[in-house]
């Protein structure tokens, strides 16, 4: 049987702007040890920190956002997303294939049209 190769994956995760300092950390040590669980491997989390979110989501105006670059199986990302709906703590979750992992996170600015 062949051996299901890992992929690179980018996670962009919410959590609740009301957990204490603690709360967030664990929340967010939760959300690693799922992707190790799976045989995963997290290779770099950018803190994006306390935003105001787009709308309103659940009575949730603000959250803390992280963006977490992590290699695992592609069958395992339907897993971890059965545990991201258990998650309490957890607003919002979006998970893409990358490319790469990007050391800093860059936002170009608008271009203009006339």
């Amino acid at each position: 049987m062949k051996e299901e190769k890992q992929n690179l994956y980018e996670g962009m995760y919410i959590l609740s702007a009301t957990l204490s300092d603690d709360a967030r950390n664990k929340a967010l040590d939760r959300i690693q040890s799922g992707i190790t669980k799976h045989g995963g491997e997290v290779l770099k989390i950018h803190s994006q920190g306390r935003k105001r979110l787009a709308y309103e989501i659940d009575g949730h105006r603000e959250g803390y956002y992280f963006l977490i670059y992590f290699n695992v199986k592609p069958s395992s990302i339907n897993e971890l997303w059965q545990e991201y709906h258990l998650n309490e703590d957890l607003i919002r979750f979006l998970t893409l294939r990358a490319e790469k992992v990007m050391d800093k996170i860059e936002f170009k600015s608008l271009v203009e049209t006339q």
